[in-house]
């Protein structure tokens, strides 16, 4: 006999009769001999009617009213579905957060999970019932019990954490489409259904907009060993696996905000190779990386930092013992990106730089932590070590730091994040003490999966650009800081590669985005401490869109990223950033061309279907 949390979310119990199906589902599964929680989410449109409703009395609702109003809307489907099965014959109770021992923080409308007292629904499931919990809820710890709400995507992130807690067999997320697709088939109708993903892969897939399942249940899923399954609440099709690795021993205690950071890595076998003032048209990554593909030469970081003038830079990375092959290929193409623009120019410049090391903080949840990588940044300024490249995702931020500092680096990092260090000799190691979930050889990789497993559009970011930071140990753990104060989330981060040296003081450009709705007030925030913080003019642009392919199996294959850029240039579409990391590629361009670029890598990967998936309304 198993234990599974269920999880309906509002399309599925969006009627009486779609509650109905739901109790029948649910009374199946327990004859089968199984022991069942379900959390539900409230009816269909509900809260979007309650959140109007509170607009009508006020434009801005205090936002402790709204966690009592928004938590009604669960409440409702709870008792429903509890009526559905015991017309079933089915002993059943339903509980809401703050019943069923759901302990969050104090912060309304947004809070985390710290704790599930789980005494009394174990004392129900053992006693044969179905217990029903009502999704997006629980209630503070300060001992004024204060009906808190999760956010968005509130319902998953209540039935993994319950999973979790309750140890439970696995969690089944039922929802409007038969698993995890390859893409938004919205935009794609030949969307590919997956039967696997790894939780690093849903993580990234999550953060970039795939409505499927929240980042934070994912998280939760991944760090505590939560086998979960996507499935469609109209069929019994198996759906989605989304697996992880045996989780590190974890305490229940703090669930949702206890350490963000699993491991700290290093590799010192590195060099960075950078084109400089290279054409901003269509095409130009697409020629170096495809070289670079037919050289057989495997990158690991690639940054295109925001154009200036008509000109970008673009860097990578490669092991050391490579490293003549890349800085060949470089050479050999940049008297050709000069001829397309200005010939007596001195554009397309070749800079390689030798001894430079790769640090890392592995673990869940980065992008939706503003702190982790802010913190990150300060250990490394505090330390006197110097950021030259950074790459972010939801599963690891990494710098590129000189070599000699490596040791450094790494130690205080260990501390920060206070993470056990290992012995010297482990720690001196050329090649980084990989994550367990990414420790996956090359090969392995290829034969279990395609090198891309889905293809995301984010076209809810904005990027900001602020010309002229001093280049000195600090600077980003101040900028960075200050938006992780303002509780203002980072995706993308990409420091220029030229310096210019002003008023004696070396300076580069850095661009990053963030969402949308943060973009105006970052600016503005930004532009008031630039003068005091010594950088220049802050740039906003809100009409982009981020799309990334996502896929532990690029690891080893050097033509991934040129396949994308090859598939972009064909199209005329033009690339303003990239940035990567082991299993994500990310390019930002024109907001108007954001779907067209979604539809054509999808179909340059090959990921199309036979059968094609219709969204319910």
């Amino acid at each position: 006999m198993a234990l599974i949390v269920q999880k309906y979310g509002g399309t599925s119990v969006g009627s009486v009769e779609r509650i109905q199906a739901v109790a029948q589902r649910v009374y199946k599964t327990v004859k089968a001999g199984n022991s069942l929680v379900v959390v539900v989410s409230a009816m269909g449109k509900t809260t979007d009617g309650l959140v109007k409703l509170a607009n009508e009395i006020s434009p801005n609702p205090n936002r402790r009213e709204m966690d009592m109003l928004l938590s009604t809307g669960e409440q409702v489907t709870i008792a429903l579905l509890s009526m559905a099965l015991q017309e079933l014959g089915q002993p059943a109770i339903s509980m809401t957060g703050a019943q069923v021992g759901i302990v969050t923080e104090a912060e309304h409308s947004r809070a985390r999970i710290l704790h599930i007292e789980t005494t009394r629904i174990s004392r129900h499931i053992n006693a044969g019932k179905v217990v029903v919990v009502a999704g997006f809820q629980g209630t503070s710890s300060a001992g004024e019990m204060e009906i808190t709400t999760l956010g968005r995507g509130g319902s998953d992130t209540s039935a993994v954490a319950i999973a979790a807690a309750l140890r439970a067999n696995f969690c089944e997320i039922y929802t409007d489409v038969p698993g995890i697709l390859t893409t938004d088939p919205r935009l794609v109708a030949e969307a590919q259904l997956m039967d696997d993903i790894t939780c690093n892969e849903m993580l990234e897939l999550a953060s970039l907009g795939a409505k499927v399942l929240h980042p934070r249940a994912v998280e939760i899923a991944r760090n505590y060993g939560v086998p979960l399954v996507v499935r469609s609440s109209w069929t019994d099709a198996p759906g989605t696996w989304v697996t992880s690795a045996k989780p590190q021993g974890r305490s229940l205690i703090n669930l949702e905000i206890a350490r963000p950071v699993d491991a700290v890595e290093f590799d010192t076998d590195q060099a960075k190779v950078a084109l400089l003032r290279v054409p901003d048209k269509p095409g130009i990554a697409a020629r170096l990386f495809g070289e670079i593909s037919r050289q057989k030469v495997d990158v690991d970081l690639i940054i295109q930092s925001v154009h200036e003038g008509n000109s970008n830079d673009i860097a990578f990375t490669v092991t050391t013992p490579i490293l003549k092959r890349a800085e060949a290929v470089a050479a050999a193409i940049a008297p050709a990106l000069r001829s397309q623009s200005n010939p007596k120019s001195d554009e397309a410049e070749v800079m390689v730089e030798h001894n430079i090391a790769k640090v890392s903080i592995a673990g869940a949840g980065m992008i939706g932590r503003p702190g982790v990588a802010a913190k990150m940044f300060a250990t490394l300024a505090e330390a006197g070590v110097n950021i030259q490249m950074i790459s972010t995702s939801e599963v690891k931020v990494s710098c590129v730091v000189d070599a000699a500092e490596c040791d450094r680096a790494v130690n205080a990092l260990r501390t920060a994040f206070e993470i056990e260090a290992e012995s010297r000799e482990e720690l001196l190691t050329p090649h980084s003490c990989t994550d367990a979930i990414n420790r996956v050889s090359p090969q392995d990789a290829i034969n279990r999966v395609s090198p891309v497993r889905g293809v995301a559009l984010d076209l809810n970011q904005a990027r900001l650009a602020i010309r002229q930071l001093p280049d000195r140990p600090g600077m980003a753990a101040k900028l960075f800081g200050l938006l992780a104060q303002h509780n203002i989330s980072v995706d993308m981060i990409i420091q220029s590669q030229r310096c210019r040296v002003i008023d004696g003081v070396p300076r580069r450009d850095i661009a990053f985005t963030v969402s949308r709705i943060d973009g105006e007030s970052a600016k503005k925030m930004l532009t008031q401490v630039g003068a005091e913080l010594g950088w220049g003019e802050v740039v906003l642009d809100s009409a982009i869109a981020k799309v990334s392919i996502v896929g532990a199996g690029m690891v080893g294959q050097p033509g991934v990223a040129a396949k994308m850029f090859e598939a972009l240039a064909e199209h005329q579409i033009n690339i303003q950033m990239i940035a990567t990391s082991e299993i994500k590629i990310s390019c930002v361009v024109a907001q108007e061309q954001g779907v067209k670029a979604l539809q054509v890598i999808h179909a340059a990967f090959g990921l199309a279907g036979s059968e094609k998936f219709v969204v319910p309304a």
